[in-house]
């Protein structure tokens, strides 16, 4: 039973996949039913299973690939940290479902939603539980899949379908150094699976160049899934979708994908510092340049997806330190409170009939008292103030970079693989942490506080049913609390020990314990200082964003354009790509269709002259059989 349950984990999910593929149209009333219940199970068993998954074991359930010493197998690798994963997969996957009920409860198509969304789940799960390489590439790519249609669901919008094909393209880029790196992982470890690259890593026989090369190729495919710079362009335009679809994306699948091939790959990432220092350095300069975005976004999803590319950049910033645990537990944490802050933006969309634009919000608090309450404790938690489950997880991030930066205060510091520049990035980490609580609260306070700005928006407003009010509930729950049952005593808290078999911890060799009182007074003063800012200016109208126009002329403009990354984009990467095109097209008529045209042409006019011989005389022909007859004869005698 215990190598049995694993895969029912994955296959609850895949049966209410088959199910509404099947038969969607005739059981129209229950797909949604259907996919929740799919999903609860799956979560059921993944509940039990983390129960007894603190010895690891892989059970395989059958080979796969076998050539020669090429074999790969399906196998599930049942660790503290596929449970971890797997519980938050499901768990929160479920959630969503539930809310997708009444969410998308008059849409026509809910079937085919409803199929697409337990096979994202089904993908997901086997993504996390593979025990290889391959394995889990090939489920990435399905990951990838279930995203783009979802992405478009609503494919008679231009908009969608340009948004589906740009996240499909974009993860294109980062799944190629992917298959690279999975390419150099076999051809240096002769195997795939993650036990058998642990136990040779550090080995005489080992390249630690060779190592250093699968680590960051591994990365830039955990950059596309995971929404880092430059290939995060894509996640935003992704919130074209359905509002659970997004929430199921940012909380519980696909963008955490990067993260956990990180963490689970801790033991090689360990043994390539220099590609730590790049995790690191990414995740920190992704999460700046998402916050400053998030600071003049317009569309309340648009907020949240900026905040979520800002808070992957985060969890890569624990990443790079070492701190794997941590990551995990801002990965957890977060999937708690960016699950809720979409499904209540998805609340307040559904009661303003489709609007998403804050500009035509305000005053909506007592209209929507549940979605309110619920919301704001999500903001507080995204906010990372005391007690909400943000607070815990983000602190320990920033505890993680100054640890690092403390490590080594000698004079060979900057050969000890940079640790230095962990000042930097702690200190870049604060600054994060106040843009976060300055945009959350403008959010807030732009959407329920104030006067309503579209009186007719704000009559006709309404409070969600109860089937999407009450996963608002849980997620409140959990965004509450979470981070104090998961991570209280810091940095030893429950999660801190069921994970501690994997790779990676906060305290680093020689550091000595943290200062965590200072450390979290800190992260506090920074978060309030954003939420004070917000307040004066969104609530009290002191004009501070006039006064940073006048102060930073062109600042806002730059942060509107989104630092001008969708311009490169789509501009001169575009142009570029549209120039090859036109080269190759030019190549192909000119000189490949010219080819073949003169071989054409040349073909008919040698034809037509020796069409001439065909005179329909016979004396003609007897000639030239005679002719053939001497030139033969003569041939033979001159070569003989």
């Amino acid at each position: 039973m215990r190598d049995v349950l694993p895969w029912l984990i994955p296959a609850f999910p895949l049966a209410a996949f088959a199910l509404n593929g099947t038969f969607g149209r005739r059981l129209r009333r229950f797909a949604g039913a259907i996919s929740t219940l799919g999903i609860v199970l799956s979560f059921a068993c993944a509940v039990v299973l983390a129960l007894d998954a603190g010895d690891a074991r892989a059970p395989t359930l059958y080979q796969w690939v076998a050539s020669n010493d090429f074999i790969v197998t399906i196998g599930f690798r049942v660790d503290p940290l596929a449970a971890v994963m797997l519980l938050t997969v499901t768990g929160i996957s479920a959630v969503i479902s539930l809310f997708a009920q009444g969410y998308m409860g008059h849409d026509a198509a809910q079937p085919r939603f409803f199929t697409w969304i337990p096979l994202f789940v089904f993908s997901m799960v086997m993504l996390v539980a593979s025990d290889n390489l391959l394995e889990l590439f090939i489920f990435w790519e399905m990951v990838g899949v279930c995203s783009y249609l979802l992405i478009g669901y609503w494919h008679e919008r231009r908009s969608a379908n340009f948004a589906a094909t740009k996240a499909f393209i974009v993860n294109r880029v980062g799944d190629f150094g992917f298959a690279s790196g999975v390419i150099l992982a076999f051809l240096e470890f002769g195997s795939l699976r993650y036990s058998d690259i642990f136990a040779q890593l550090g080995g005489p026989q080992t390249d630690a160049r060779m190592v250093t090369a699968i680590a960051l190729l591994l990365f830039v495919g955990a950059m596309g899934k995971s929404a880092q710079f430059p290939l995060h362009v894509w996640l935003p335009d992704a919130m074209e979708g359905p509002t659970p679809v997004s929430a199921l994306i940012h909380a519980a699948t696909m963008v955490t994908a990067g993260v956990y091939l990180v963490a689970r790959m801790g033991p090689l990432y360990s043994a390539a510092p220099e590609a730590l220092i790049v995790v690191a350095a990414v995740g920190v300069f992704t999460a700046f340049l998402a916050a400053t975005i998030a600071l003049v976004q317009t569309d309340v999803k648009r907020v949240l997806a900026y905040s979520t590319v800002s808070q992957l950049g985060l969890m890569f910033l624990a990443l790079g330190a070492g701190a794997y645990t941590v990551a995990i537990f801002h990965l957890v944490t977060h999937a708690f409170f960016k699950a809720l802050l979409f499904l209540g933006s998805g609340s307040v969309i559904h009661a303003l009939d489709g609007e998403q634009d804050m500009r035509r919000m305000g005053g909506l608090r007592p209209k929507l008292p549940v979605t309110y309450a619920t919301f704001l404790i999500g903001s507080l938690a995204l906010a990372a103030i005391f007690p909400f489950a943000g607070f815990w997880s983000k602190d320990e991030i920033l505890a993680g970079a100054y640890l690092k930066a403390v490590a080594d205060p000698g004079p060979a510091l900057l050969a000890d693989h940079g640790a230095r520049i962990f000042w930097l990035y702690y200190a870049a980490g604060l600054v994060v942490s106040v843009l976060t609580a300055f945009y959350t609260f403008r959010m807030v306070l732009l959407t329920f506080h104030g006067q309503p700005r579209d009186v007719a928006l704000h009559t006709h407003a309404h409070e969600a049913p109860v089937v999407m009010a009450a996963p608002l509930g849980a997620l409140a729950v959990g965004a509450l609390g979470a981070g104090a049952i998961l991570g209280v005593p810091p940095e030893n808290g429950l999660l801190h020990r069921f994970l501690e078999e994997v790779p990676g911890v906060l305290h680093l060799a020689g550091a000595g314990d943290p200062p965590t009182a200072v450390l979290a007074a800190i992260s506090m003063a920074v978060a309030l200082t954003g939420i004070a800012l917000a307040y004066v200016a969104y609530q009290r109208r002191m004009d501070l964003a006039g006064r940073a126009r006048r102060l930073l002329p062109g600042a806002q403009t730059f942060l509107e354009k989104k630092w001008y990354m969708d311009h490169l984009g789509d501009g001169l990467l575009v142009l570029l790509a549209k120039g090859a095109a036109y080269a190759a097209w030019g190549f192909d008529a000119k000189v490949v269709d010219g080819l073949v045209n003169l071989a054409g042409t040349l073909t008919r006019q040698l034809s037509g002259q020796l069409r001439r011989a065909q005179t329909g005389r016979l004396q003609n022909y007897a000639l030239l059989v005679v002719v053939g007859l001497v030139l033969t004869v003569g041939g033979l005698m001159v070569f003989r």
